[in-house]
């Protein structure tokens, strides 16, 4: 027995339950309070700078006439702001076990080392959103009508998305990613931590993608969208009903979906190129 603890990896998941375990908090008052004062220190100047951005572009269809570089800059900030309070516990439950014999200067390299691989994951995923921006854009300036079905269209994804079983493997992966920490505990250097970290990332994006595909209608700089958003991925990911909440957002998309036709206020990212419903 002495001699299976001491070939035991240094990271042992025992002590630090999920984020809804039942087994109380991921870290120690202290320390918890410590990681939690350096989310709010990266989470807080993100809203900033996205808050600032938006007011200077205000709510537009498409990609605004951002070219790509500029959009997957604001894309990251935006994404950092609006997922990093929700993923923390994850990444504050590996900076624990890496860091048991570690220095605070490995553990904090390594910890950015994973957030970098997270923030990978969306970055890749913003270039989709571009794409689709783009799209949608296009379609709205070439032919106004056509952004009251491009919304439908949105809500009705996001709404069978969040009631599809994607969302629930990719859900049940951020709500309880134990199993996985202990078999990531077993990845070998190099990019041991990045590769961690494009792995959560990956079921990250599956578990929050029908959510950010309402930002179509809703517009991608829209600030109180993307706030109503954050909360409803930070509750989703961390309360002991978050799936309960998974599913009544599912069941209100469909229900916008069929509202949006005839509601202009529900598509302020396509508005402007609308013409009014008088018009129609």
């Amino acid at each position: 027995m002495r001699h299976s603890r001491a070939s035991a990896p240094a990271f042992v998941p025992a002590r630090s339950p999920a984020p809804t375990g039942r087994g109380g908090g991921l870290l120690p008052a202290r320390e918890l309070a410590a990681a939690w004062s350096v989310v709010v220190l990266i989470a807080v100047p993100a809203w900033v700078l996205t808050i600032g951005q938006a007011r200077d572009m205000g709510i537009e269809p498409g990609t605004m006439g951002m070219g790509l570089p500029l959009f997957l800059l604001l894309w990251v900030t935006m994404t950092a702001a609006m997922m990093l309070p929700s993923m923390a516990p994850v990444a504050l439950t590996w900076a624990r076990g890496i860091g048991r014999q570690s220095s605070g200067r490995t553990r904090a390299a390594r910890t950015a080392e994973f957030v970098c691989g997270y923030l990978l994951v969306w970055t890749a995923f913003g270039l989709l959103a571009h794409a689709a921006l783009a799209l949608t854009g296009g379609l709205v300036e070439d032919r106004p009508g056509a952004g009251r079905w491009i919304g439908a269209a949105a809500f009705l994804l996001a709404g069978l998305y969040q009631l599809g079983p994607l969302k629930n493997v990719c859900l049940r992966h951020c709500r309880d990613p134990m199993s996985h920490l202990v078999r990531y505990a077993g990845f070998r250097p190099p990019a041991r931590d990045l590769r961690v970290g494009l792995h959560h990332g990956v079921y990250c994006v599956g578990c929050c993608a029908g959510l950010m595909v309402v930002l179509i209608p809703l517009g991608m700089m829209n600030v109180a969208a993307m706030a109503a958003l954050a909360v409803v991925i930070f509750v989703e990911k961390l309360w002991s009903r978050g799936p309960l909440l998974v599913r009544v957002v599912g069941v209100v998309f469909l229900v916008l979906a069929v509202l949006a036709p005839f509601q202009d206020w529900l598509l302020p990212g396509l508005r402007d190129a609308m013409p009014p419903m008088d018009d129609m």
